[in-house]
């Protein structure tokens, strides 16, 4: 299966949770995990996130209270959700969210030093870019 290792845990359980705003998700191997939607979204594998390349990823703001407002499963390797702010482009392999949910903490303190060392807060409304090179609109 394309984007899966073979070593890879595959999911048991998906739940959407909306009140409480996390992705619920149990592994085969045991692992269970809440990754909350604000989580995903900053860390969306998507282009308009991560760029074309090392050092091009775009630092997400504003995405506190986005939550998943419909969720699809990508053959049988990763799911693709939309959220409530129109992103809908990244697909989320098993593996990627075996990641984030294992790497919540690590990923958290990396998302707050991106935040600080570019001087914007985690609840500042994203700044629009001007023309994109690459056709998509980031």
């Amino acid at each position: 299966m394309a984007g899966l290792k073979k070593e890879t845990p595959t999911p048991e359980s998906l739940t959407v949770h909306g009140q409480t705003k996390v992705l619920e998700i149990g592994f085969s191997d045991g692992a269970q995990f809440r990754i909350p939607f604000e989580l995903m979204r900053v860390y969306s594998p998507s282009a308009e996130v991560q760029g074309h390349g090392p050092g091009q990823e775009v630092l997400q703001t504003g995405k506190r209270d986005v939550s998943i407002a419909e969720i699809e499963p990508v053959g049988n390797y990763a799911v693709k959700p939309t959220f409530s702010d129109g992103h809908e482009s990244g697909l989320f392999t098993w593996e990627y969210l075996y990641f984030l949910g294992s790497e919540q903490d690590a990923l958290w303190k990396q998302y707050e030093d991106r935040l600080q060392a570019a001087g914007v807060s985690r609840d500042a409304p994203m700044i629009e870019k001007a023309g994109s090179s690459c056709g998509h609109n980031h």
